[in-house]
């Protein structure tokens, strides 16, 4: 080994001075710096929100500026990173332009983050105003699971759509645990994967949760992971609101472009599956259900999507981790829909590891019909199982031949339009595209029969003359 002189001593010294957070003549201390993230969350017309997790208990700034080679760059005010916060933060970009690309950088502990300075500014766009209305697009999927695939090639394929938005709608980790270092490890390990960090870094991601990511498999109200799950998500998550004053949840409305979404928490008020059916019996809650209908009222949105993890169809059975377990509280939302004549309702939903896209038809009822698209999974195996479960009705033939996301292409010009798609890891439409207007979504419409797939219809009708509806097609 060679030998240190006194000259060599202090040249790795000073060496050690120029580390970022170490300043001359200072003792030796860690490298101030982002572990995960950073993650665009919530966009509005004049705020961007930037979530990051750090090594420290260190103050977290965003730098941004209109141009990507900041000649007038600006500061947020410092976040303070701790440690029972898990070191996560949530920056908000204040008073900008609606509609308009920034670009920006992390600055922890007073200097620009030392290893994502190396990299250009992240580009990242506000929300339109309230009164804009124009073509815009959403990605979403459900059932992440890092344990089954690291690498993730979905992400790929969401690249390639180009999305505005993007929801993650439950299973988004697997932790299966009640200890709360668990929660950390999956959101940590998913935040990891290099080909969703492009999308993270630069597209709004919003998020509810399921089962897998409340806690444990199939879970209701009374999970004992509860709390610690509902901790790990509001840590790891930059929604813009989650539950009311009166009611805890992760549940929030958002609105964009002249669509407003509603984000469900399906879990935590939540009966158990297997509890008889009846008026008593709840998914969503008396508190977070009131929210919702308040909300659909007053709703000005062109259309208005209503999405939850489990999914809205019959397609699970009685007993099943679905809305199927819970038909009195479903048919009476979709009722007050049609009593108040609430328009451009549609519904989004995950969990069954394929994609599905099935019809509750309540033209029947006098109302319209309501369709629920289905995407799952994005990295967990497929499970053909679900290809032989009847829903209400079936819109198109199910998909398990691989991961999937679905692709939301909104129109709010005029009357209004909205295709749904399905995707796979190349990006590669899968199916006959959904076409839905807003006179599709008005009472006394029936839609279903001009939008279904032949040979679905086949199948629905064999089925209704009292034929077997799992025949082979």
């Amino acid at each position: 080994m060679p030998k240190l002189t006194k000259r060599k001593l202090l040249g790795m010294a000073a060496g050690l001075s120029a580390l970022p957070g170490v300043a001359h003549g200072q003792a030796v201390t860690s490298t101030a710096r982002v572990l995960q993230g950073p993650m665009v969350g919530a966009v509005s017309p004049h705020t961007i929100t930037i979530w990051v997790r750090v090594n420290g208990d260190y103050p977290v700034e965003i730098e941004y500026d209109i141009a990507g080679d900041f000649p007038a760059p600006r500061r947020t005010a410092a976040v303070m990173a701790r440690a029972d916060n898990d070191h996560c933060v949530r920056v908000e970009i204040p008073d900008l332009a609606p509609a308009t690309t920034y670009h920006y950088r992390v600055w922890v502990n007073g200097r620009a983050d030392f290893y994502l300075s190396r990299r250009a500014p992240f580009p990242v766009r506000t929300a339109p105003d309230e009164k804009w209305r124009g073509k815009f697009s959403v990605a979403f999927g459900s059932c992440a699971r890092y344990g089954w695939n690291s690498e993730q090639e979905i992400w790929r394929g969401v690249a390639a759509v180009k999305p505005d938005l993007f929801f993650w709608l439950g299973d988004n980790v697997y932790v299966d645990s009640v200890d709360p270092a668990a929660f950390a490890e999956e959101y940590r390990r998913q935040r990891d994967v290099a080909l969703a960090q492009p999308l993270l870094r630069t597209v709004p991601q919003l998020a509810t949760w399921d089962d897998h990511d409340y806690g444990l498999n199939d879970q209701d109200r009374t999970s004992p992971a509860k709390e610690a799950g509902y901790r790990a998500f509001m840590q790891y998550w930059a929604n813009p609101s989650a539950g009311t004053s009166e009611a805890k949840g992760v549940f929030f409305s958002y609105t964009y472009g002249g669509v407003e979404f509603f984000f469900l928490d399906d879990r935590t008020w939540r009966d158990s599956n297997k509890e008889p059916d009846g008026p008593a019996k709840t998914m969503l809650g008396a508190l977070q259900l009131a929210w919702l209908k308040d909300g659909l009222k007053r709703s000005k949105g062109v259309f208005k999507v209503l999405i939850s993890g489990s999914g809205w169809s019959m397609a699970k059975g009685v007993g099943g981790d679905s809305w199927a377990s819970f038909v009195t509280e479903r048919d009476a939302l979709f009722e007050f829909i049609r009593t108040n004549a609430i328009t451009g309702v549609f519904l989004l939903s995950g969990d069954t590891h394929v994609a599905e896209l099935n019809c509750i038809p309540w033209s029947e009822k006098g109302g319209y019909d309501l369709y629920d698209m289905v995407s799952s999974p994005l990295a967990q195996p497929c499970e053909s199982v679900w290809i032989n479960h009847r829903p209400e009705i079936r819109m198109r033939e199910v998909y398990a031949r691989s991961e999937n996301f679905g692709f939301l292409q909104f129109d709010t010009r005029g009357a209004g339009t909205m295709a749904f798609t399905v995707h796979d890891p190349d990006g590669r439409n899968v199916w006959l595209p959904l076409t839905l207007t807003t006179a599709d979504l008005k009472n006394g419409v029936s839609s279903w029969r001009d939008k279904i797939g032949q040979r679905e219809l086949q199948r629905y009708e064999r089925w209704k003359s009292g034929g077997s509806y799992f025949e082979e097609r």
